[in-house]
C-alpha cells in the first residue's frame, strides 16, 4: 500500500506521498473497487484512542494518509524518516485532475448546497474535462434506512468511480467504513476541503501549516465549533505519545 506504516497510539498511519496516494486511488477507481480512504489528524488518532469501534474502522481503512504534521513527525520517530504530508485539500485536487485526465467520473457527498454549487463551479474553471456525475448535500441527522438506501443507489447509478466525502471526524470515517461493499466507488474522506477548495473558509498560511500549527488558525477562526477538539486531544496526544516512544505504556491495535 505504502512505503510503510506505523501505529501511533495504536492507530495505523501509513507513510505514503501525494504521488502514491492519488496513483492507488484511480488504480482502485479503475478496477470500480468500493475501498475507503482516510485522512488523519491528531483527532482521528485521539478518537481512536478513545473507542474501540472507531479504532477498528482506522485500522481497516485501505489508507490512511497523514494529513497533520503532528502525524508526519510521529512517523519520523518511528523509523519512516521519508515520511511526509498528504493533506486532504491538497490531495483532492491531485486526483481530480487525474480522473480528469483518464475520463474516470467522480462524485461529492457533504458540506451544503451552497457549497457544493460553488466547488462545482471552482473545479469545473480548473479541470474542463472533469465529469462530475453526482453530489449531494445530506440532511444534519441521521439518514433514515430508506434515503440511505436511496442514497447509495443514487452514487452508484450515477457512475462515480471516486466519492469525495466532506463531512467531519469522526462521522466522514463511520459512513464510509459502513458503505464499504455498498457504495461502489472509493471513498476518500476529506473532511474541510469542499470549504478551502470552494473558497467559503480559509486555509491556514503555508508557514503554519509547515510547522505544525495550522490547528491554532483553525481554533481562531473557528472557536465555538473547535476549542473543545483542540484543547482536548492536543496535549494528551502529546503525552501519550512521548510515552509510546519511551515504551512506558503499550497501546493495542
Amino acid at each position: 500500500m505504502s512505503d510503510g506504516q506505523a501505529y501511533i497510539l495504536g492507530m495505523k498511519v501509513d507513510a505514503t506521498s501525494y504521488a502514491e496516494a492519488s496513483r492507488l486511488i484511480l488504480d482502485w477507481s479503475r478496477l470500480h473497487a468500493s475501498r475507503y480512504v482516510c485522512v488523519a489528524t491528531v483527532n482521528n488518532v485521539m478518537e481512536s484512542h478513545d473507542s474501540v469501534a472507531f479504532k477498528q474502522i482506522m485500522n481497516r481503512a485501505d489508507m490512511v494518509t497523514p494529513d497533520g504534521m503532528p502525524l508526519v513527525w510521529g512517523l519520523r520517530f518511528l523509523g519512516h524518516r521519508q515520511a511526509s504530508r498528504v493533506y486532504g485539500p491538497d490531495l483532492t485536487p491531485i486526483v481530480l485532475r487525474m480522473a480528469a485526465d483518464a475520463q474516470i467520473p467522480v462524485g461529492f457527498y457533504g458540506s451544503t448546497p451552497e457549497v457544493l454549487a460553488r466547488l462545482k463551479e471552482v473545479l469545473l474553471n480548473w479541470f474542463p474535462a472533469l465529469q462530475i456525475v453526482y453530489e449531494w448535500s445530506p440532511p444534519f441527522r441521521p439518514l433514515t434506512p430508506q434515503e440511505d438506501c436511496d442514497a447509495v443507489e443514487a452514487i452508484n447509478c450515477s457512475g462515480a468511480r471516486i466519492l469525495f466525502i466532506g463531512l467531519n471526524t469522526p462521522k466522514q470515517d463511520y459512513w464510509m467504513a459502513e458503505h464499504r461493499g455498498r457504495v461502489q466507488a472509493v471513498m476518500l474522506g476529506v473532511g474541510a476541503a469542499f470549504d478551502f477548495l470552494a473558497g467559503t473558509k480559509v486555509q491556514a498560511p503555508r508557514w503554519m501549516m509547515r510547522i505544525g500549527m495550522e490547528w491554532l488558525f483553525r481554533l481562531v477562526t473557528e472557536p465555538r465549533r473547535l476549542w473543545k477538539r483542540y484543547l482536548k486531544h492536543n496535549p494528551r496526544f502529546v503525552a501519550l505519545f512521548v510515552g509510546q516512544l519511551l515504551g512506558w505504556k503499550e497501546f493495542p491495535r
